[in-house]
């Protein structure tokens, strides 16, 4: 464990000097895996999908990553998500739920850290103030996607002949945004104490559908999770997918101005959803087991 004098500080932005905690340890985070909770009964999945779920997840892990690297990953999830969308024949109305189809594969395989983790990834943080620090990791890295992003569709913008691969980068992008919203959802969830029943799987989607509604899950009614498998439940993470994918048409442009925009979007609904969720498990935890809202 690093003490408090030797760990680095920073703020959405960077890391400047001040004493904040904020950063995680960089080796603690190659180990989160091996505690993390994962759910192994997850159903087989196209090879195809477990490429982008592998993707997706090594995108979606908090901690630094090299600029570099991370356009090097998001060229090779852009690029499997054109080969499935064509495996697919998805386009129009039909590629809003194969958006869906291939998060629902996606989500039960972003790792999720449990309450001792996180606290062994924060610097011993709890409760009201590890939330804090996961909110502000969760802002700087879909700020980071969102900039990556956005710089890849204004390169695709300034090249009229590419400009129909554009989509599918913010297709990359969208799933990405989402993996590391949800997986913050749930890691809330850990810091407040408050426990959602289930299987790993039902309690992914659980958590999945939660950000589909930006809220937190009601760990007070019993039927949340079977819900969370619902024809209206998918219908709901297929809407909040498709209007994460039209915020993120709003970035294509010349030049910087994409990366720019994507990364100032990203970080402000990251808040805004942190700040819902967390009026929810507030109200939550205040409440005695089995009392009602």
């Amino acid at each position: 464990m690093t003490n408090k004098a030797d760990r680095p500080s920073h703020d959405d932005s960077g890391d400047p000097p001040g004493g904040e905690p904020g950063r995680e340890h960089d080796d603690a985070v190659a180990a989160a895996s091996s505690k993390a909770i994962v759910p192994s009964e997850a159903d087989p999945v196209d090879p195809a999908d477990q490429e982008v779920a592998e993707l997706v997840g090594k995108l979606a892990e908090p901690g630094d990553m090299g600029g570099a690297e991370r356009r090097r990953l998001f060229g090779r999830l852009t690029a499997s998500l054109v080969a499935g969308a064509r495996k697919a024949g998805a386009s129009g109305a039909g590629r809003g739920r194969w958006l869906a189809d291939v998060y629902m594969a996606v989500a039960p395989r972003v790792p999720i850290r449990d309450l001792v983790t996180l606290q062994e990834h924060h610097y011993g943080l709890s409760g009201e103030a590890l939330a804090d620090d996961l909110v502000r990791t969760a802002a700087k890295a879909t700020m980071a996607v969102g900039a990556v992003g956005g710089a890849l569709a204004a390169a695709e913008f300034a090249a009229p002949p590419l400009l129909l691969s554009a989509p599918a980068q913010l297709v990359a992008e969208t799933l990405v945004v989402a993996a590391i919203e949800t997986k913050l959802i749930a890691e809330l969830h850990e810091a407040y104490g408050v426990q959602v029943q289930g299987t790993g799987g039902q309690r992914a989607m659980a958590f999945a559908v939660a950000w589909s509604k930006q809220r937190g899950v009601d760990p007070l009614t019993p039927s949340s999770v079977t819900l969370a498998l619902g024809a209206a439940a998918k219908t709901a993470l297929r809407n909040r997918l498709m209007r994460t994918l039209g915020r993120h048409l709003t970035t294509l442009g010349p030049f910087l101005t994409g990366a720019v925009a994507g990364g100032a979007l990203n970080r402000m609904a990251t808040r805004r959803l942190a700040t819902a969720v967390r009026v929810d498990l507030r109200r939550h935890r205040a409440l005695p087991p089995g009392a009602g809202p």
